[in-house]
């Protein structure tokens, strides 16, 4: 790999344990799973805690061994090219770099959505389009200029997210054992409710709980960044880990006694659950402080996968396989400005192509199959590469050393096929399920393409270079 001409940029070590552990709560949580999971109903509390251990445990022990055997900057691009050659790591970079183009549009969807409890008025607009996609464009624009800035700015935005994600969460916790003493379950919970069941429409929410789990990796595009990464990215999964689980597992349980399942909303549960009881605790404050906290909560996820995920074309750029102006940083702010701002556009594309000819609602869930999509794709290629890598000597703290690590990418890589088939089935309630899945399957192979022929071109000229300056005189 060239060497950056800001190099020194990527030695500077900013991050420190307290900020890895925000960002892994910011990155690895977000509350509009907990709305989905509610939605699905009490079975939902055994397909999270199968999901840990399905996804989850598996991702973070290949993180944690592929990061101490490749310690820099652009983790699964860098863990890829190096365990199956250069086209498989630029796929794998390219491929989680547009996960975000229609995840942003659907996380930006969940919090306007609830959002819109601030105000008594805010029922009118939830079915109006062109506000979403406004209010989402708005959104990207916020944490773009913010990630432009830098690291050292942006990372609170990130900070305060994470900090307002657990309190709305606690919130959300106290609330319902508020309604559990008060009101009772509005949806029971009991051995026989919690049972998992396998029909088609549980198998496609499984797949989105699988991709809920998902995290751990985000934070290996930073690594140049953080204060003795070895040390410190094991230690803040380990700290992480418990406060995600909880968001999820004790959010879902607090909204499902507070609303029953079958009138969850999963585009605005979390706040629809606060309001359910505020309103008839008499506590009317706590709505809109509550829709405040998830959209703050929101922009902070906006903010770190945006910082994070942008490096990755900077990476690709300095190896030529995209233009030359990804691999350029912001003369003052030392940001990848470039790849921020593509990302910008893109995501804005998405907004109003997963948007057209459906509805609010219908555009979400969409947007949710394409992230989930699109975003297992390059988790095949991590759970190989940890399965592939061998570097005795590094690693060794894992207990059973290698072997733990082929055991567990097995499983990661079963859960990650599994997701990618059953996120391809349209939601029951979707109006046109012939263009869901065109736009769910078409634009990610789109997207896909487009990755294959920037590569294609880059090592075309490659080899025209070469012949080149081989050739006899």
């Amino acid at each position: 790999m060239a060497e950056s001409p800001n190099e020194t940029v990527h030695l500077k070590r900013s991050l420190g344990l307290l900020d890895v552990v925000l960002f892994f709560v910011i990155t690895g949580s977000n509350l509009q799973w907990v709305a989905t999971a509610a939605a699905a109903g009490a079975s939902s509390l055994s397909v999270w805690v199968i999901g840990c251990f399905a996804m989850f445990v598996p991702l973070a022990i290949a993180v944690i061994y592929l990061n101490s055997v490749y310690p820099e900057e652009g983790g699964l691009y860098v863990w890829a090219k190096h365990a199956f050659g250069p086209f498989s790591g630029f796929m794998t970079g390219w491929s989680y770099w547009t996960t975000n183009l229609p995840y942003f549009p659907a996380l930006l969807y969940f919090m306007i959505g609830n959002a819109l409890y601030v105000s008594p008025g805010g029922d009118a607009l939830r079915t109006s389009a062109s506000f979403f996609m406004l209010c989402s464009i708005g959104g990207l624009a916020i944490g773009t200029v913010l990630n432009i800035f830098g690291l050292d700015v942006e990372k609170w935005l990130n900070n305060v997210g994470a900090v307002a994600r657990w309190t709305v969460t606690l919130l959300l916790i106290g609330v319902g054992i508020y309604a559990w003493h008060r009101f009772g379950a509005a949806t029971p919970i009991n051995v026989h409710t919690i049972r998992p069941t396998v029909s088609v429409k549980d198998l496609i929410f499984w797949s989105t709980i699988a991709f809920a789990w998902t995290g751990p990796e985000s934070i290996s595009l930073i690594a140049g960044e953080i204060k003795n990464p070895r040390r410190t990215i094991p230690l803040g999964i380990a700290i992480g880990a418990p406060l995600i689980g909880g968001i999820y597992i004790l959010g879902t349980i607090a909204v499902l006694v507070a609303v029953n399942a079958d009138a969850v909303n999963s585009q605005y549960g979390v706040v629809q659950a606060i309001e359910s009881i505020a309103s008839r605790a008499g506590w009317a404050i706590l709505t809109p402080a509550a829709a405040v906290l998830v959209a703050i909560s929101c922009m902070g996820s906006v903010g770190a996968w945006l910082g994070s995920v942008a490096r990755l074309p900077f990476v690709a750029g300095i190896d030529a396989y995209l233009p030359s102006a990804f691999g350029k940083m912001h003369p003052k702010y030392d940001s990848p400005v470039v790849s921020l701002l593509t990302q910008f556009v893109l995501a804005a594309i998405v907004v109003v192509l997963g948007q057209g000819g459906t509805s609010v609602h219908g555009a979400y869930d969409v947007l949710v199959s394409m992230t989930v999509l699109v975003t297992m794709v390059p988790f095949l290629l991590i759970f190989s590469s940890a399965i592939k890598v061998r570097a005795p000597g590094i690693g060794v703290s894992i207990p059973g050393g290698h072997k733990t690590v082929v055991a567990a990418s097995i499983v990661g890589l079963m859960t990650t096929i599994f997701a990618i088939i059953f996120s391809t089935i349209p939601a029951a309630d979707e109006p046109n399920k012939p263009l869901a899945v065109l736009k769910i399957v078409g634009l990610t192979l789109v997207l896909l393409a487009v990755g294959a022929a920037f590569y294609g071109v880059a090592e075309w000229r490659r080899r025209r270079e070469v012949g080149v300056s081989t050739a006899p005189l």
